[in-house]
């Protein structure tokens, strides 16, 4: 504390901050015609079949990265209750993905939706730069109320000091409350979480919700009138709910749970919450994030005037009104909870693990090859180049953050797939250094950097059109004996970035 009773700030912060939330969206109107009971007001989004915890992550780390183009983290931090492997670390797939060194770790914290937090608050606590990312998928049983309370989704933190980059947010400091009482559980491999009585669970999480509260004001010597924003993070939505009552802040501060519109997406909620609190934020604030889970969290921040001029790529605003509708039944289909005729084809087969290594730059991270005498650019790379013949003469082009354009398209229902019809595109992505030298050009006289037979995701096959323009998403193709085939699928680009690029 400062004489004038201001909050001193611990020197670290939030450098940079991005979410991703799926497509498709859930009327929560429209399930209990199905299931006969359930559903509600509002709409929960949706991860698609071709999403898991780790692309989700992936997405919402490259938004943050995009943002913060000169920060490079020193660590990788995943935290999700949904992990797509157990016995191997999900977040090296997520680093590949973004193109990390082989010198920044990449670690795990799965099972609980508290390991989010707790991998937060180590970022807070320790020295250099960590991307911290929580993703998760909420499943529950048809009708149930986690099914229509869930959202699927994800956050990510970059988290470093003033010598690493602008500090958006600076951490003035926080407190943590551990108490073990069984509210929610699940046994490993089972679909649903079950529940004990509401009222136990509500009691026990004030209790420590409150201390935790109290602690976090003392150890940074602020009140609660002091804090301009204030979001609770939580499964349990009558403690969320009641803490927020007893917080003791002023009328407006406490804001938006996004329940009604997104639905509660466990591990990645406080990083969410977090993100979309950032988006509205002034410089000068004092933002307060509480969690609630095995106990009690909270984190006390104060925004700075570099927040003014950050620019995430897609807000969590934005993807909030840029969904899509999702039949229920076809969610259930994706979920596993309603078994479908498979397509009549044979399944894809297992992935070759000693191939994906060979060619890991190609598969996870997108990187195409440039031929240095005549600028000829490859997907994928090549030895030989097709212009002149030259040999083993290529440099790297990244392509994940280039957009395309839809040059021809088929769409075909009879390809193996968990949600037919599949589309295929012939896609010309645009060179990311404008070259000259290219052969061809794009839509709107945009100069080629490789053109690509990609299958498209994210779209509806009648809305589909010649002279789209779409960009990679990081997807899982399918899955065979337990081994996830991860690769890169093409989007419609619906955001604002669409209407200054395209």
């Amino acid at each position: 504390m400062t004489t004038d009773g201001t909050a001193v700030s611990t020197g670290r912060g939030i450098l940079g901050y991005g979410a991703y939330l799926p497509y498709r969206r859930l009327d929560r109107k429209t399930i209990a015609a199905v299931a006969g009971t359930g559903g509600g007001k509002g709409t929960r989004t949706v991860a698609s079949f071709d999403e898991d915890t780790t692309t989700l992550g992936v997405e919402a780390a490259r938004n943050t990265l995009r943002a913060t183009p000169g920060v490079r983290p020193r660590a990788l931090l995943f935290a999700t209750v949904a992990p797509a492997y157990a016995d191997r670390t999900n977040a090296t797939a997520m680093h590949a993905a973004l193109r990390l060194d082989a010198s920044v770790p990449a670690m795990d914290a799965t099972g609980s939706v508290r390991s989010a937090a707790g991998l937060l608050r180590l970022a807070l606590d320790g020295a250099g730069t960590a991307l911290v990312v929580g993703a998760d998928i909420r499943v529950g049983l048809p009708g149930s109320g986690d099914e229509a309370a869930g959202g699927d989704g994800a956050a990510a933190l970059l988290v470093g000091g003033p010598a690493d980059g602008p500090v958006l947010a600076e951490y003035l400091g926080g407190a943590s409350a551990t108490a073990e009482f069984v509210d929610r559980w699940r046994a490993p491999g089972d679909v649903r979480s079950k529940l004990w009585e509401e009222k136990f669970g509500e009691n026990n999480y004030l209790a420590v919700g409150r201390q935790a509260w109290s602690d976090a004001l003392k150890a940074t010597g602020l009140t609660a009138d002091q804090v301009d924003h204030a979001v609770i993070a939580g499964l349990h939505g009558r403690a969320v709910a009641g803490l927020g009552r007893r917080l003791g802040v002023r009328e407006g501060v406490l804001g938006d749970d996004l329940a009604g519109t997104v639905g509660n997406t466990g591990a990645a909620h406080p990083g969410l919450l977090l993100s979309a609190t950032l988006e509205k934020a002034e410089p000068g604030r004092v933002l307060a994030l509480v969690v609630l889970s095995d106990g009690a969290e909270v984190f006390l921040f104060r925004t700075t005037d570099a927040l003014a001029a950050y620019r995430p790529t897609r807000t969590v605003a934005e993807q909030i009104a840029g969904g899509a509708p999702l039949p229920y039944g076809k969610y259930l289909a994706w979920r596993g909870l309603l078994p479908i005729e498979p397509p009549r084809r044979p399944e894809p087969a297992r992935t070759s693990s000693s191939a994906a290594v060979r060619s890991v730059e190609w598969k996870y991270g997108f990187v195409g090859s440039r031929d240095r005498e005549s600028g000829a650019v490859h997907l994928p790379p090549q030895r030989v180049s097709m212009t002149g013949g030259n040999v083993d003469d290529m440099e790297p082009v990244p392509t994940a953050d280039v957009l395309g354009t839809v040059k021809t398209f088929t769409v075909d229902r009879m390809a193996y797939s968990p949600s037919p019809p599949v589309v295929f595109a012939v896609v010309d992505f645009d060179d990311p250094e404008g070259s000259e030298a290219t052969s061809d050009k794009g839509g709107g006289g945009r100069r080629v950097g490789g053109r690509l037979p990609i299958e498209l995701t994210d779209v509806d096959a009648t809305e589909v059109a010649i002279g789209d323009r779409v960009e990679p998403t990081f997807r899982r193709l399918g899955s065979a004996d337990g081994i996830h085939n991860y690769f890169w699928k093409a989007r419609p680009v619906r955001t604002a970035r669409a209407a200054e690029e395209a």
